[in-house]
């Protein structure tokens, strides 16, 4: 039985960065500049910080997270007719007239269960209505409402009067599949970049080119997402993604590390033919986790949640990373090694895997906003995706929060390329330093996301937290470029301009997704995602080469105050540059926002009634159920 969702849409993330400096040393420049563009973080302790910062995430939601492993019982006495929420479908409709639709403008917290709501849809010809609100055949009666039931049947037709927006503890379920997903999938993208040399070794290929395989996977994928979740819903899309992933991952890993089926042959590895086919297929997965979470967000989150919903299901890529950093340096020093490592990946997939299966589900029984609400009251459906992409460009004030993006976006890639060089130029050359610092960098990116995030889910003020971000990171670029004075060999100093640069670049990049999502309302989710993505991702291959050229300069700042000139890299004088262009391109965004206005207008007392002459509902099946 197929449903379709009043939401649909987002697309994916391809990241660019470089392996360590110490890596990279013996390499032909060819390959060099290949591994700038694929790995940005140098340290394997980032993984060691990210994953404490994980945990802390989850102990302090751990009360949600056992009450929402309990969410489908909840499903069930919301609807009584199946497992799943029912949801509007646009065919086989019939009209309603007059009807009024309450929704609060804020949330109404999870542990409030509903008042009973009376959900009235068309009778098949044949069947009758009881006085009690049950429906017979002639033959089987059949309860269709009762005490419990949110759901009734009240002359033929499906009645939204009393839906009031709810969020469940089963969204932060969804949030931890949707990132552990998206940790796994770059995980698997850079599994060999902390150790390219055994992986040559035993393949006689180059790390950098299985990762351009995944990359220009990704990217040919990502135009299909949208499109994808919009036919079959996000719940069917992440599931068939994640299992398109677990079987990528077991045709890389094959069996030969589970001791019972280990062979005595010595090295044991798949064959290469293999192991590119597990890259395609997670390539192909990937950009399901990196594209969808603005529609996560908005299908599962209240108005006053989405933008932080959002930042930690699009950074967890960056603990992915971490991660492939972290567990790769240690485990893929030797072929057996790398075998294992492989098997460790495949295992923790399928673990994933088979919880996404389990508990992944496509939609809440309520909607969690007033804007969802009117969406699903309107029937709104999703456009293909390149209707969509033309759509957004002609909507006003979608190019601002793209240009912000792609701007954030290309700075950390920039820096994160080049993350080994810039320390060296502050005085920092310990190799233990350098990863310490690029640890702080991503888990800074992570956190601001995070921190700043929630600030914009309280007050909306997306234009201000957007520019503060632009100025600052500008500001904080340029302790990283200087050179030839002791501000610029001052290793405090450059690891403090660091962190601050993750904290105030990093958030841009979530913010504005939600940003662009609010001002395309009701456009699709993935497809404003999608259009980010690409376009930051394709922004940062261009620029990485330029500001490598960029670096080979340098130029005088504040040339003749005592003091104080000092020599600055062009690289730097390029990102400072691209930073305060997209400061001033962005300071004329003037956009309503559509989604928020649909969430607070005309509200009284914290509610607002959505009236909506023309209504159209589907016809219910005889098991009460959507056919």
């Amino acid at each position: 039985m197929e449903t379709l969702p009043y939401n649909a849409g987002v697309v994916p993330s391809v990241s660019l960065f470089s392996p360590p400096h110490h890596q990279r040393t013996k390499r032909s420049r060819m390959e060099t500049s290949a591994f700038r563009i694929h790995a940005n973080l140098e340290s394997k302790l980032a993984g060691i910080i990210v994953l404490i910062s994980c945990c802390l995430f989850a102990a302090s939601n751990a009360p949600l997270f056992v009450d929402a492993f309990s969410t489908s019982s909840l499903h069930r006495q919301l609807n009584p007719f199946r497992s799943t929420p029912t949801v509007l479908r646009s065919d086989r409709i019939h009209q309603v007239t007059n009807n009024v639709y309450d929704a609060t403008c804020t949330s109404v917290s999870w542990r409030q269960l509903p008042t009973p709501t009376r959900l009235q849809a068309q009778i098949p010809n044949g069947e009758n209505n009881n006085d009690d609100g049950s429906r017979t055949n002639g033959k089987n009666p059949q309860i269709n409402d009762d005490t419990t039931s949110t759901t009734a049947i009240v002359n033929g037709v499906k009645d939204f009067a009393n839906i009031k927006p709810q969020v469940v503890p089963q969204r932060w379920v969804q949030l931890t599949y949707l990132s552990l997903l998206a940790l796994l999938s770059d995980w698997v993208c850079f599994s060999v970049a902390a150790a390219p040399s055994t992986f040559e070794t035993n393949f006689d290929h180059s790390a950098a080119s299985i990762i351009d395989i995944f990359l220009f996977t990704n990217v040919a994928t990502s135009f299909l997402v949208t499109d994808v979740v919009a036919k079959f819903g996000l719940q069917r899309a992440i599931q068939g993604a994640a299992v398109f992933m677990m079987a990528g991952c077991w045709l890389r890993a094959g069996v030969g590390f589970i001791p019972a089926m280990a062979g005595t042959d010595g090295n044991v590895l798949m064959d290469y033919s293999w192991v590119v086919a597990g890259t395609v297929l997670v390539g192909i997965a990937q950009p399901f986790f990196q594209c969808t979470p603005p529609l996560l967000s908005a299908k599962w989150f209240a108005n006053n949640e989405r933008s932080t919903s959002t930042a930690i299901a699009l950074n967890f890529n960056q603990i992915g990373i971490a991660t492939a950093f972290l567990i790769g340096g240690a485990m893929a020093g030797s072929t057996s090694g790398l075998e294992n490592y492989f098997g460790l990946i495949a295992c923790m997939t399928t673990l994933v895997t088979i919880g996404t299966l389990l508990q992944f589900q496509n939609e809440p029984p309520f909607p969690p906003s007033s804007s969802e609400l009117e969406k699903l009251i309107k029937g709104e459906e999703e456009p293909p995706f390149l209707e969509s992409v033309q759509k957004f460009f002609t909507t006003k004030g979608f190019t601002r929060p793209l240009a912000a993006f792609i701007c954030s976006i290309s700075i950390t890639n920039v820096v994160g390329a080049f993350i080994d060089e810039v320390m060296e130029r502050g005085g920092v050359t310990g190799q233990f330093q350098i990863d310490l610092a690029g640890a702080g960098f991503e888990l800074a990116i992570v956190a601001g996301g995070i921190v700043l995030g929630g600030y914009v889910d309280r007050t909306k003020e997306y234009k201000k937290v957007t520019m503060a971000c632009l100025a600052a990171t500008a500001l904080l670029v340029l302790p990283l470029g200087l050179t030839d004075h002791y501000l610029g060999r001052e290793p405090f100093l450059v690891i403090l301009a660091l962190l601050g640069l993750g904290m105030a670049a990093g958030p841009v990049q979530p913010i504005n997704a939600e940003l662009a999502v609010d001002v395309t309302y009701p456009g699709d989710e993935t497809a404003v995602e999608s259009v980010q993505q690409i376009g930051g991702n394709l922004v940062s291959a261009l620029l990485i080469p330029l500001a490598e050229k960029a670096s080979e300069h340098d130029y005088t700042l504040l040339r003749g105050v005592p003091g104080l000139e000092s020599d600055i890299r062009g690289d730097v004088v390029l990102l400072i540059a691209l930073a305060l262009l997209t400061l001033s391109f962005f300071s004329g965004f003037d956009a309503p926002l559509a989604r928020t206005a649909a969430d607070e207008s005309d509200c009284e007392n914290g509610e607002k009634s959505l009236v909506k002459p023309d209504v159209q509902v589907p016809e219910m099946a005889r098991t009460g159920s959507l056919p």
